[in-house]
């Protein structure tokens, strides 16, 4: 069986998306250098929205200059609002629970992705897909089993729908693939710094001295440039495909936080339960991408049929 949608997924067209949206994944994971660092003095309150908007200029600026084929579609509509509420329900969540549980709460989004990709695209659901998925999902409830204990229930549920809607915005991407990456990726910015932007307004504490360099680094090469490379990526691969290499990136966040912040007073060190459902993650997206499915499922890996006649 072909492609959905006609959709070119030769060997080597689909190994260029991986490595795409691995680049994100690792540049995105720098998310914790930047949302950590001590030079941020805004109160607890402040913080997150301020974040967002301040990074959300800043990658506008630098997607805007990629942007070469500006069109409109209604699809534009929903996957805004659905970047936005990404954004919003994952920062009130950060907010009011544990980073590291908000962050694995919202890489549920494979197994969303995965039966959403199916129910509206027709995608094929492929046996190794399925182990993918299998070993993603088992490694983030190890995570959360251990980290939800004396979780705020409502944090609980944005995080949950945090992974709802990154699950949306994937998906959106699927479907409006044949328009300009860029002018997706700045679309969803620009909308998400007009949606934040009364929180700066009413902030009376605006950026100064070095904050500009770490917000302009912040919004640029931590969100902005890897957001393009995913967009261009995903419409290589399948989404479930590219949500699941995105687990990398909460794995590496711990990684980069402790190299730069280790040394702080404040620092906490990552539990037992995060590194065991991190090896499990790992090990899904080694047995995927890594050529170990094809050695128990052959060459080519037979679809599920999900469909009754």
């Amino acid at each position: 069986m072909g492609s959905p949608e006609g959709i070119d997924e030769s060997p080597g067209r689909a190994a260029f998306g991986r490595w795409l949206v691995v680049l994100a994944a690792v540049m995105w994971s720098s998310s914790g250098f930047f949302a950590k660092s001590p030079l941020f003095d805004w109160s607890p309150d402040e913080r997150g929205p301020l974040l967002a908007f301040w990074r959300a200029v800043f990658a506008t600026l630098v997607l805007v200059t990629f942007v070469r084929r500006p069109t409109w579609s209604w699809g534009l509509v929903p996957m805004c609002l659905l970047f936005v509420a990404m954004n919003y329900t994952f920062l009130t969540a950060m907010a009011q629970a544990e980073a590291s549980v908000v962050i694995w709460l919202q890489h549920l989004a494979p197994a969303w992705i995965l039966l959403g990709g199916r129910l509206l695209f027709g995608e094929p659901i492929r046996r190794a897909d399925v182990l993918l998925i299998g070993c993603c999902v088992t490694g983030v409830a190890v995570i959360l089993a251990d980290q939800l204990r004396g979780q705020n229930p409502v944090s609980v549920l944005l995080g949950l729908a945090s992974g709802l809607t990154y699950a949306g915005v994937v998906l959106s991407l699927r479907r409006m693939r044949e328009m300009d990456p860029a002018w997706l990726a700045t679309i969803n910015h620009l909308v998400t710094a007009i949606a934040f932007l009364p929180f700066a307004i009413a902030c009376d504490s605006p950026p100064h001295g070095r904050q500009w360099f770490y917000l302009a680094a912040f919004g640029m090469l931590q969100m902005g440039i890897p957001y393009l490379l995913f967009a261009i990526g995903v419409k290589r691969i399948s989404g479930n495909q590219a949500s699941a290499i995105c687990l990398l990136e909460p794995i590496l966040v711990p990684v980069w936080v402790f190299l730069a912040w280790g040394h702080l007073s404040d620092y906490l060190a990552p539990r037992p339960s995060t590194w065991i459902g991190a090896g499990l993650i790992l090990a899904g997206l080694s047995f995927r991408f890594l050529g170990l499915g094809r050695r128990l499922f052959g060459r080519k890996s037979r679809e599920i049929e999900t469909q009754r006649d």
